[in-house]
């Protein structure tokens, strides 16, 4: 027989000595300096921030709760204070292609300044040219040109009356027009006085009619040119009039923006249009509207102003952008519309920025999944990374669903470092099915779930915890209280060497245990504090766990936890309920015939059975091949069984626990109940280690509690697995009063001797192992079934030969 090992308490448990900590309470401790764990992924996300190759952007990839956004966030507040101020964009408008509005580029602040400028500008000219051309000057330079025009058509006029009077000929000017009548002795005739002249007279003073009504006719045109150059001179006037006025205000604009040819571009374009639009600039500014009055008419000066898309004159460094709601106008832009009579209308002054114009020169982050989940969003994302360009339009006109006309801005050219947070699985997904992912997210950050337990993480455990009280205002803890969360860590890393870096888990206990400590009247948190608050947040997700101890310790579920039974052991498995997992023992049951069937699973034969437990049955019935059929056919028939159990079964931790319970039923040797074991075998027949070993544990631990400890109960695990441990309290110290214990095993025959108290028995240089021991009742118990198949045959065959005579 082996010596039977048992873990002491200091096995199961690796406790944190709070007498490394040089400081009283984590109050005293200075601000942390640097980030927690993930060097990997630190070195990734401090090399993909800082490449400026095209395609460098960022996947953080990792399980929930590692801090992946926290950790981005704080590099970029880093690296973005050293970075320069992008500058600003706006949007003007087209005054050659209104559909097309232009994009300005400027120095940071300069947009709201130029916004402003153009406010002003257009504010003093509509009071400036009102006032000009109401100006006594302007007022007696455009009568001189009245003045004038009178005159020399007066003249015209005047010389027409003296023809007339020469010619004998009345003219009258009605509103009808001019009026002409011929003269007899210096009177105007009748029509029946013009009938009765003779006919040589009558065409005399028709010919003299004619002529002066060409005449007439000649002299109109003259007048309609005085007319038509009159007003042209008073329109020349207003014009080098407006001209003077709006050239001396865009002047001052010019000479500001010098150094910007489109800012300079734009306002030569203003002057022109202002020029050739100067009648709404002659109107007097109206009163303001009511408030609260809507007014539906679109303003004449809208065209003027400026729409600032980006203003970062109070960015500091480069913009980091958070995107949480990664739609497509809020990651693209919007142009918005107003309803007006029942009719949709925009402008450029209603057109948006998303989150990519407002990180452009900076960092935009956001959750992969989020991306994937809204239409169009990934495959634009894509085309601005790939093209460095942003068109914001309406998503239906970028892909073709519609054809109408509408605002198209020129596009603008954006240089942003694009952060996806995502999971692990998700970075594959798109790695192997999308080629572009691979061209434009080059950098893969892989956060880690633990880190090493070394006195310098302890410390930085500790700065961890100081920075959550001062960031969300949380009673400090005692150095007890920092040696309890290093120890909760290492339970949730499931290894006593690491720590866990799912920060967002540990962050939730020191809330919770600083609402405890000040339920308690407490100044600081102390390790009491720490241990109620992970027993209460226990406490509301067991419900499920305390109903099955309960129906264990009633009967209504079948585990003994005392006896022997042959071919009968209590497995170990975990149920997870998303927030809270924890370790139900299983009857695991076996029975064997005579037969050549192998080793039925019930479990696959009832669908029940997941691929790797199918696997973990076939191993087992290789390792029985392999250990008792080399000098004998494998006539076997048996069937393993999960007693009571209604859903699938998936995974070989309970693959040595079956192997057990085959052995037992073929020796016909009881298995002690009151010990329950766990652990995956191979063909060889070592014991391999599984996860969950804690709660697989602590499950039959607390079904022993509700049925009674006496004493010799335990559990047995993979050797491997002694690390893994970091049992409750309770448990712990119930293994160091002797009520509970651990075995470590290496092999099936180890697990055997505690199960039985038999020797395994190891085979001997002929082959045979040694009687007496378990692995000889086995072998002999095959040997029989082999023996007794094969006489069963014979005689059939007997039977045959004899039926066929």
């Amino acid at each position: 027989m082996r010596e039977i090992r048992r873990l002491s308490a200091e096995d199961v448990y690796a406790a944190c000595d709070p007498t490394v900590f040089d400081f009283e309470t984590t109050a005293s401790l200075p601000p942390p300096a640097g980030f927690i764990g993930q060097k990997r992924a630190v070195s990734a996300i401090r090399f993909g921030l800082n490449i400026e190759s095209r395609g460098y952007n960022l996947f953080l990839t990792g399980p929930p709760g590692t801090g992946k956004t926290s950790l981005i966030r704080a590099m970029l507040d880093d690296l973005a204070r050293q970075r320069p101020v992008p500058g600003d964009v706006c949007l003007v408008n087209n005054f050659r292609d209104p559909d097309r509005p232009r994009a300005l580029h400027l120095p940071a602040g300069m947009g709201r300044q130029l916004k402003r400028d153009m406010d002003g500008f257009i504010a003093r000219l509509r009071e400036e040219i009102p006032k000009a051309l109401q100006s006594k000057e302007y007022e007696d330079q455009q009568a001189e040109i009245v003045r004038r025009y009178q005159e020399s058509s007066a003249a015209l006029f005047a010389q027409l009356e003296q023809r007339a009077s020469r010619e004998g000929i009345q003219f009258r000017i009605t509103p009808t027009g001019i009026v002409t009548r011929p003269l007899v002795n210096g009177k105007p005739i009748s029509q029946e006085e013009y009938d009765a002249l003779p006919e040589t007279v009558r065409e005399a003073l028709r010919r003299r009619l004619q002529e002066f009504n060409e005449e007439i006719a000649r002299l109109l045109d003259d007048v309609r040119a005085l007319e038509r150059q009159a007003r042209e001179r008073a329109e020349e006037l207003e014009r080098l009039t407006l001209l003077f006025i709006v050239r001396q205000f865009a002047d001052e604009l010019k000479r500001r923006y010098s150094d910007y040819p489109e800012v300079l571009d734009y306002l030569d374009q203003v002057q022109e249009s202002v020029l050739e639009n100067r009648e709404v600039f002659k109107r007097k500014p109206e009163a303001e509207p009511t408030p609260g009055l809507r007014v539906e008419e679109t303003s004449p000066f809208v065209p003027y102003q400026v729409n600032v898309l980006v203003d970062n004159s109070d960015t500091q460094g480069a913009p980091i952008v958070f995107e949480p709601n990664p739609t497509y106008t809020n990651m693209f832009g919007a142009i918005e519309r107003e309803a007006r009579f029942g009719a949709l209308v925009t402008d450029f002054t209603k057109i948006k920025a998303g989150s990519i114009l407002r990180a452009n020169g900076g960092f935009l982050v956001v959750e992969a999944l989020d991306v994937l989940k809204y239409p169009f969003v990934w495959d634009s994302l894509k085309r601005v990374v790939e093209s460095g360009e942003l068109r914001i339009e309406d998503v239906a006109t970028q892909y073709g669903l519609v054809s109408t006309t509408g605002l198209r801005p020129e596009p603008i050219a954006v240089d942003v470092k694009i952060v996806l947070i995502g999971s692990p699985l998700l970075h594959l997904l798109l790695y192997t099915f999308d080629e572009d992912f691979r061209k434009l997210f080059k950098v893969k950050a892989d956060f880690d779930t633990q880190m090493d337990r070394t006195p310098e993480n302890l410390l930085q455990y500790a700065y961890f915890i100081k920075s959550c009280c001062d960031r969300e205002g949380l009673a400090h803890f005692d150095r007890d209280a920092v040696a309890a969360i290093i120890e909760y860590s290492s339970r949730l890393a499931g290894d006593q060497t690491k720590l866990s870096t799912q920060f967002g888990e540990v962050s939730d206990v020191l809330r919770e245990a600083s609402f405890w400590a000040r339920q308690a009247g407490h100044a600081q948190v102390t390790r009491a504090d720490v241990e109620r608050a992970i027993e209460e947040k226990i406490f509301r997700s067991n419900r499920v766990e305390e109903r099955i101890q309960e129906m264990i310790a009633r009967g209504d579920i079948l585990v003994d936890v005392t006896g022997a039974v042959p071919g009968q052991i209590n497995g170990l498995a975990v149920l997870s309920l998303g927030d809270y997992s924890f370790g139900r023992p299983t009857r695991i049951t076996c029975e064997t015939f005579m037969g050549r069937e192998g080793v039925i699973n019930i479990e696959r034969r009832s669908r029940l059975s997941g691929n790797i437990h199918d696997k973990g049955v076939l191993i087992l019935s290789g390792y029985v091949g392999a250990r008792y059929a080399q000098d004998k056919p494998l006539s076997l028939a048996a069937s393993l069984c999960f007693e009571q159990s209604y859903e699938m079964v998936e995974g070989d931790s309970a693959s040595a626990a079956e192997l057990i319970a085959l052995l037992s039923s073929l020796a016909g040797v009881p298995l002690k109940q009151n010990i329950a074991i766990t652990g995956s075998v191979n063909q060889k027949g070592q014991i391999q280690p599984i996860g969950g070993v804690n709660e697989k544990v602590e499950g039959f631990y607390y079904v022993c509690k509700a049925k009674g400890l006496t004493g010799d109960q335990g559990v047995i695990i993979p050797h491997q697995n002694v690390k893994n441990l970091m049992l409750r309290r309770e448990v712990v110290e119930a293994i160091r009063e002797g009520k509970f214990h651990i075995y470590p095993v290496a092999t099936v025959d180890e697990a055997v001797e505690i199960l039985t108290g038999m020797e395994a028995g190891e085979k001997d240089a002929h082959g045979q192992f040694p009687e007496g021991t378990f692995n000889y009742r086995v072998n002999e118990r095959l040997r029989q079934l082999a023996r007794e198949l094969k006489e069963l045959a014979r005689a059939r065959e007997e039977k045959e030969e004899q039926d066929g005579q």
